[in-house]
């Protein structure tokens, strides 16, 4: 794909003003309120007045000075934000206006930006049947237009999706306890023991980008279909309304069983339906979660 640069950096300014909009309009207050501070961090001693929590006494300086101190803590606020996203083939379709994998990148910079506002670092791993790409996490704006900017034009290596593998890097790589979000059409297998893990080790949510045309077919006539990992092809008949019912039965199934997935480890999940408004179900996923808090 060749794309001139002055392309690439018009399109990722035009997501950055569509993306700052909405996070200082919608979702800087909902972020802040939902991914706080992990932990509390030490600030400083002073002496004990009466009411006080004999719990935070520092002992020892309490010793030195002859007189009772305390230990006085301040909430950890800085986080940890790693986007993991999908760059196989099967992202690069899209029945809509938009492509899987475009809305993965205007996903990602909505949130990053939620995160860059708030102070908190922000790192990207892509991943296919390989891992592409690893930005280690920073803070500042600058790394989240380069988030954006890898996210919307890498051009992978790998054709296939392999969850496991990037999982495992994930919890091999990064120690410390992150908001890990996963963007994916989750078309893949063999990821669940991984995904646990990384759910154990850190804060995951689900992001799940699918295209109406992955859920139901259209009478159209003879159509040919091509698999877009695997390069297979197959001429089938849309107005044969068994082959339709057939395809959304087998659609239906494999969506029901990531959502089971999802609910049986505890992972929060957010469901994206290309064509549709991505705001809402994001907005719905910020409340719900805030009031389980």
């Amino acid at each position: 794909m060749d794309i001139k640069l002055s392309q690439i950096l018009d399109q990722v300014k035009q997501i950055e003003i569509k993306s700052t909009r909405l996070v200082n309009e919608i979702f800087a207050g909902e972020y802040q309120s939902v991914f706080k501070g992990r932990g509390m961090e030490f600030a400083e001693v002073r002496e004990y007045v009466p009411g006080d929590d004999i719990r935070t006494i520092d002992w020892n300086v309490t010793a030195r000075s002859q007189h009772p101190f305390i230990k006085k803590f301040i909430e950890e606020r800085e986080l940890t934000v790693i986007f993991v996203v999908d760059g196989s083939r099967s992202l690069y379709f899209g029945s809509t206006e938009k492509m899987k994998a475009t809305l993965a990148a205007e996903i990602a910079a909505l949130l990053a930006f939620s995160a860059v506002k708030n102070h908190d670092k922000v790192g990207l791993l892509i991943y296919t049947d390989t891992i592409e790409k690893f930005l280690p996490p920073k803070k500042g704006k600058s790394n989240v237009l380069r988030v954006v900017r890898e996210v919307l034009y890498h051009q992978p290596t790998g054709k296939q999706t392999n969850l496991k593998i990037a999982l495992e890097y994930l919890n091999q790589t990064v120690k410390r306890n992150a908001v890990v979000f996963v963007i994916s059409d989750f078309i893949d297998h063999g990821y669940e023991q991984a995904l646990k893990i990384a759910n154990r080790k850190h804060d995951l949510i689900a992001i799940q980008i699918i295209d109406p045309r992955e859920q139901k077919l259209p009478p159209c006539g003879w159509i040919e279909m091509e698999d877009g990992e695997t390069s297979e092809r197959a001429l089938v008949n849309t107005q044969d309304k068994r082959f339709r019912d057939d395809y959304e039965k087998v659609c239906l199934k494999r969506e029901a069983k990531t959502d089971y997935l999802f609910k049986l480890m505890g992972i929060d999940s957010v469901k994206i339906i290309a064509g549709t408004s991505y705001v809402h179900p994001l907005v719905k996923f910020f409340r719900r979660r805030e009031k389980r808090l």
